[in-house]
């Protein structure tokens, strides 16, 4: 397996699990973080290694990348594995997936790449790289299947770990956060480029947004902390408390979030949370990425809502003024908020679809008899 982040680390650590439900003695091991380590998984390299994103920082990162890409590749030919799981990170899985494909490895690749919003070409790439695709979202296998490309909807894992009523008073206690409080949480990404460009925003609207009574809680990877406490000045005198991890207790524990658009912003939603998403890059990034979208949003949930449920600030506008006055328009507006409430409970009762066994019993029909 090869999971890069910590999204993608999450997505394997839960599917890890379901398959050691099923196959106890699994062997799991290649490129992962801490939840794969959970399950058992023996990691060759961290997956910090593929925490990157735009042309940039690949551009920067690329010779060692290729190397890690190529050792992996020539490790796994000569051991011979039963499957090759990718999870998500397509940049360096569907190179790795072709080359072991060509050499008579099953694989498989583990979230349907976003080529519905961008990047339609993707899917030529997908094709020779994947024996088979697990589709996190409803829609996505039949756009597979017309391509030719075996695919099958597990649905999200996040939707069964995450309980359908979050657990507000528990996690305001393990994050010593007062119950009469408001409580907003800032999730400015797991990536370096990610805190580098968007937590100056977020902290900045926590300034704005500072009153008594209101409380801040940012959660940050382990290991980048260093990265974001310079920032907090942006804060003013906002009380911001950082915790390593945690982003569920984070999500369940508030009353909002600004969240970088990705993952986080699906994890929002199933704890039933009204957000404003977020997100800025490296300019030339945004340049090369500008105008190649094929859907009016860029947040999970409004992609799947197919509709602006909530507010989406990018790059230029994302800035701490535009984000502090959709926060407070949100806040002010009760019956938004439970209006925004009654469609997150319909959107995780429909990716809630036990996905490690669905996962398991499609994974099951490509392993030898």
């Amino acid at each position: 397996m090869v999971a890069g982040e910590a999204s993608g680390d999450l997505l394997a650590g839960l599917l890890l699990q379901g398959l050691r439900a099923r196959w106890p003695g699994l062997r799991s091991e290649g490129i992962g973080g801490p939840k794969m380590l959970a399950q058992g998984f023996e990691t060759w390299w961290p997956h910090s290694k593929l925490s990157l994103f735009g042309y940039v920082d690949a551009l920067l990162n690329l010779r060692e990348l290729l190397a890690i890409r190529r050792q992996l590749g020539n490790r796994l030919i000569a051991d011979r594995p039963d499957l090759f799981i990718g999870v998500d990170a397509p940049d360096f899985n569907f190179g790795l997936e072709t080359r072991l494909r060509e050499a008579g490895i099953r694989t498989v690749h583990f979230v349907c790449p976003s080529l519905w919003a961008w990047r339609p070409e993707r899917i030529e790439t997908l094709r020779r790289a994947a024996d088979h695709v697990l589709c996190l979202f409803p829609f996505e296998p039949e756009i597979l299947q017309r391509a030719g490309i075996g695919a099958t909807y597990v649905g999200h894992p996040l939707a069964d770990a995450i309980p359908m009523e979050p657990p507000r008073p528990a996690a305001r206690e393990a994050l010593a956060l007062p119950e009469a409080d408001t409580v907003i949480a800032l999730l400015p990404g797991s990536r370096r480029s990610e805190i580098r460009h968007i937590a100056p925003a977020l902290l900045g609207a926590a300034k704005r947004l500072a009153r008594p009574g209101r409380r801040f809680v940012m959660p940050v990877v382990p290991g980048l902390r260093g990265l974001v406490e310079p920032l907090l000045a942006d804060a003013g005198g906002a009380a911001v408390q950082l915790v390593d991890g945690q982003s569920h207790a984070a999500l369940a524990a508030c009353d909002l979030a600004l969240v970088a658009s990705g993952t986080a912003t699906l994890e929002a939603a199933l704890f039933k949370r009204p957000m404003v998403i977020a997100y800025r890059m490296n300019a030339l990034n945004w340049w090369r990425m500008k105008g190649k979208g094929l859907l009016p949003w860029v947040g999970l949930p409004n992609i799947l809502a197919r509709d602006f449920l909530v507010p989406e600030l990018l790059q230029h506008d994302c800035t701490p003024e535009r984000l502090a006055g959709e926060a407070e328009a949100l806040l002010a507006d009760a019956p938004r908020r439970a209006a925004l409430h009654q469609r997150f409970v319909h959107l995780h009762e429909l990716l809630r679809q036990d996905t490690a066994r669905r996962a398991s019993d499609a994974i099951a029909q490509l392993l030898p008899a």
